[in-house]
């Protein structure tokens, strides 16, 4: 539309050149004492050139009013294109791994004038890879404190030195920003909180970050777990460890390998009364072996209602060594000789162990029996072991 309405005008200027071409018309101009007369077509030339040297003059004035912010524009122009250009190579050289390369060429585009907080972080995230923690931190200091890719470099760079508090009140700084519910940054809490061992912010954590499904539910499911253990063997008087417990949902409780931890933390703490209920609970639940082991170490007030519980196990679990060991020990416990007797030569027969004939050994001496043949079979299969 602008190229059609320009052809029209010059479609209607030849016409009106050509219309005064053809008229004898004079223009007369009178300026005391002075007389001019000119032709039509000379006039309008006239006025014409006028009009076009003045409005060239004009524009050669503007422009070179405006040469001064037209060079300085270039000039930041030139610097932008090699200050982005640095960025893209400072990008390449830091995800290829060439960490010096990618300093260099971030600190360079910082000398230029670039004011972007992306520049001295990625140098400072350079400089960290290359361990030189002071230029590291001289170019994150260049940028704005509360800046979000600071703090979350800031954080990164604590953990990694094994700083965990001090990754703490970094996050902390940057919660207090406004940036909350930020799923990197409570991925980096938690990995601080792992650091700290403080395994209630952990447990605290998983939970929010599976609301906003910020992490696999199998790594969430391992943390959860380690993050119980951990609990566990952190406690050092009976109160924790019960307190701990209690706290603990069932379904965590009753795994195998909490229940095990569990049970050798009561055990250690003097709380064998509460341990058989424990690892029976845990044992209807899921067999394993290892609990069946415990369950034997460890005589509550009612031994006779453990070898009940035992012995209905050994219904379902009649070829397991590790449970007729356990029933041989408590059987001895409670003094039942005979059915010890036979519960560790049916452990031994099935499968022989150094545990299961160091039992019989000891079974052996309070019987008045010969132990020795029994301790020299124990030796022999712990040697082998």
């Amino acid at each position: 539309m602008k190229y059609l309405f320009w052809i029209l005008m010059l479609f209607a200027a030849a016409v009106a050149v050509t219309i005064a071409s053809h008229n004898p018309a004079d223009v007369l101009i009178l300026y005391p004492p002075y007389r001019i007369s000119l032709s039509l077509m000379l006039f309008v030339g006239l006025l014409l050139m006028t009009f076009g040297l003045g409005y060239g003059l004009i524009r050669f004035i503007a422009m070179t009013l405006q040469l001064p912010v037209y060079v300085r524009n270039f000039r930041e122009s030139r610097v932008r294109t090699k200050g982005r250009a640095m960025l893209d190579e400072a990008l390449h050289a830091f995800f290829e791994g060439r960490y010096a390369t990618a300093e260099k060429s971030a600190a360079t585009a910082i000398e230029l004038g670039e004011t972007d907080p992306l520049y001295p972080i990625l140098a400072a995230r350079a400089a960290h890879e290359l361990r030189e923690y002071a230029k590291r931190d001289a170019y994150l200091s260049t940028a704005d404190e509360h800046n979000v890719m600071r703090l979350m470099a800031a954080a990164e760079f604590m953990l990694d030195q094994r700083q965990p508090q001090s990754a703490l009140n970094v996050l902390q700084t940057l919660r207090d920003s406004g940036v909350k519910n930020h799923g990197g940054a409570l991925k980096l809490e938690l990995k601080a909180h792992q650091q700290a061992r403080n395994w209630a912010g952990v447990l605290s954590l998983l939970e929010q970050l599976e609301k906003r499904v910020a992490i696999d539910p199998v790594t969430a499911e391992q943390l959860r777990q380690q993050a119980h253990l951990e609990s566990i063997a952190q406690q050092s008087d009976m109160a924790g460890l019960t307190a701990c417990l209690k706290a603990m949902p069932v379904e965590f409780k009753l795994r195998s390998k909490i229940a095990a931890a569990a049970a050798r933390s009561l055990i250690r703490l003097g709380g064998c009364a509460l341990t058989p209920q424990l690892l029976a609970e845990s044992l209807n639940r899921q067999w394993e072996s290892e609990l069946v082991t415990l369950y034997g170490e460890c005589q509550s007030g009612d031994v006779l209602a453990q070898i009940e519980q035992a012995e209905q196990w050994l219904l379902q679990h009649k070829a397991d060594a590790q449970l007729l060991l356990t029933l041989g020990k408590l059987c001895s416990y409670q003094q039942l000789w005979g059915k010890a007797r036979t519960y560790l030569d049916a452990s031994i027969s099935i499968e022989p162990s150094s545990a299961a004939y160091t039992a019989l050994a000891q079974l052996a001496e309070r019987l008045g029996q010969p132990s020795f043949p029994y301790y020299q079979q124990a030796l022999k299969l712990g040697e082998r072991v």
